[in-house]
């Protein structure tokens, strides 16, 4: 009895410390009586637990229940990657959703049906209704065969005793304290660099993905990339999982997004206000990949992957995984580490480990797009055309075929390899680096004319540069040049460019000498001998060109000894 006293005596002298008083119920928002702390409660009821317990004929009995159950059916969460078996709320669950489906009115306990009045009614974070399948899901039991079959989940014998309840089933209270708000939301732990995510979560690769380690804020313009937040924390790292998703009311039910538009997710940040290029501006670009074109349609565990034509950001990027690790051809970098693809041999890969697997899921065996120029030999199946067999292929998935190449620029040679995105990226300078946007068409990076253009005068080498400065990025101009100028009676013949006799990938099924060199002629540009049907008569130099007589032939000084292929 003296220490009740002197306890009484001391919290009349010494006021509760802030930081402990938050750890009680009734200075937190679930102290619903006339002097709750938050903006709902009620009128005329100034005791603080009847709102939820009481101390006789309780429903249930325990834990003294003073609430009335719905009795409603809950629509639950589903999602194409969940391995957990949700059932309907049971436990501590059905308790919590006595109030927060907003079904029954708060002041409707089971001891008073007659209901008190309120101040203010629960806004939508708190009223989840009875569509659960936007919240995170809760009443399944997480056992070690679940962590197993997940795969990124923690053993449940490492958690903490709290977590699960007496049925081993993950329930509201695994993430809330509903009698103690230290941390907000009366979670139990601190979401500041989603410690309580992780709490149960141990998702792959996130130790190293720059959304785990990136200190960059949003430099204020609108919009707030966490405006979905309660409480939002100054940077991309500190705000971690949240970034993209919502544990309730998420727009993006499946994964629990924060935006319904998968890409929205991304260019919330990816728009120049947080990160540091801006990824957004290149997708309005003419020529793009267009992220805005499909919705719904992607899946993380999809199958047949050149089957269905989409194209999301996730298709390219894990934002899990994603880092700033550097690679060369054609080795995935970072930007794209932990993608699936196909392989050179046609086959679905999981994770990519070359950059043009990530492309073939598209481009290859059911390419998305149609050959731009009409040639005589290929397709549009990039996996086939880059096939080291072939006679002649642009160095993306092996070192080209001609073992003495000349007019390359450095650092490139015979053993060099490129990227897809070595000419397929965003064009400008310090553009974000890959195939977001461009406006050259095909998402090139510089410009590739394929059109015809009359040459004039003696401009012609530079005439010829501008109109394909991709090009000349790798190749020299003046041995280009050299080895193409073409002449007929004093004068200079119409300029043509590289892409009316040479494949800027590759081709399949080119066997003889003059399909080397990546010679794959434009069919509206040069036409077959007449006499024999070949494209090149390679004793004499000469080919045939439907700009002339179909009898009559050009000669071109297309050196054998050697090209940049």
């Amino acid at each position: 009895m003296k220490r009740l006293i002197l306890l009484i005596i001391g919290l009349v002298i010494f006021p509760l410390n802030p930081v402990l008083a938050q750890g009680r119920v009734d200075q937190s928002r679930h102290n619903l009586s006339t002097s709750g702390k938050g903006n709902i409660k009620s009128l005329d009821d100034s005791r603080v637990c009847i709102f939820c317990h009481t101390s006789h004929s309780a429903n249930p009995k325990a834990p003294l229940w003073n609430r009335k159950n719905s009795g409603r059916i809950y629509t639950l969460y589903d999602s194409s990657t969940l391995d957990a078996k949700p059932g309907q709320p049971d436990g501590s669950s059905m308790l919590c959703l006595s109030c927060h489906d907003g079904t029954v009115a708060l002041g409707n306990t089971y001891k008073n049906p007659n209901s008190m009045s309120f101040a203010h009614s629960m806004t939508k974070r708190g009223n989840l209704g009875t569509d659960l399948s936007d919240d995170h899901p809760i009443s399944f039991i997480y056992d070690a065969s679940l962590a197993a079959t997940d795969g990124q989940l923690k053993d449940p014998v490492t958690l903490d005793r709290d977590i699960l309840d007496s049925n081993s089933k993950l329930q509201c209270t695994s993430c809330h304290d509903p009698h103690k708000d230290m941390e907000g939301n009366f979670l139990k732990h601190t979401n500041e660099f989603s410690e309580l995510c992780f709490t149960c979560h141990d998702t792959n690769y996130w130790g190293n993905s720059s959304h785990n380690t990136a200190t960059v804020s949003w430099n204020g313009i609108a919009p707030n990339p966490w405006s979905h937040m309660d409480a939002p924390y100054n940077t991309v790292t500190q705000n971690g999982c949240s970034n993209c998703h919502d544990t309730h009311n998420a727009n993006g039910k499946e994964r629990l997004l924060k935006r319904e538009a998968e890409e929205d997710n991304c260019l919330d940040c990816h728009n120049g206000n947080t990160a540091k290029t801006n990824i957004q501006a290149d997708l309005t670009k003419p020529y793009r990949h267009d992220v805005y074109a499909y919705t719904g349609i992607h899946d993380p565990v999809e199958s047949n992957l050149n089957k269905t034509k989409h194209v999301e950001c996730v298709d390219c990027h894990n934002a899990h995984a994603t880092n700033e690790l550097l690679a060369q051809a054609p080795f995935v970098s970072g930007a794209n580490a932990s993608v699936n693809g196909i392989s050179q041999s046609g086959m679905e890969i999981y994770p990519a480990v070359n950059e043009y697997e990530i492309c073939f899921k598209c481009h290859a065996d059911n390419p998305v797009t149609p050959q731009h120029t009409q040639r005589y030999l290929g397709s549009a199946n990039t996996r086939l055309d880059f096939d080291p067999n072939n006679i002649s292929m642009h160095p993306v998935i092996q070192e080209g075929n001609n073992p003495n190449p000349r007019g390359l620029i450095a650092p490139y040679n015979s053993n060099s390899k490129i990227y897809c995105s070595s000419c397929h990226a965003s064009d400008g300078k310090n553009a974000p680096a890959g195939p977001h946007g461009s406006i050259y068409p095909r998402i090139l990076k510089a410009n590739y004319n394929t059109e015809r253009t009359p040459l004039l005068g003696k401009s012609w080498p530079s005439l010829i540069q501008a109109n394909f400065t991709l090009c000349f990025e790798c190749h020299e101009i003046n041995s280009v040049t050299n080895i193409h100028t073409q002449m007929s009676e004093g004068h200079f013949m119409e300029t043509i460019g590289c892409n009316a006799c040479h494949d800027p990938h590759g081709y399949e099924g080119g066997t003889l000498s003059e399909n080397a060199y990546g010679i794959n002629f434009d069919q509206s540009v040069i036409q077959p001998n007449p006499l024999n049907g070949r494209m090149i008569d390679l004793d004499q130099k000469k080919c045939f060109m439907t700009c002339h007589d179909p009898h009559g032939v050009v000669n071109y000084t297309h050196s054998a000894e050697g090209d940049d292929y």
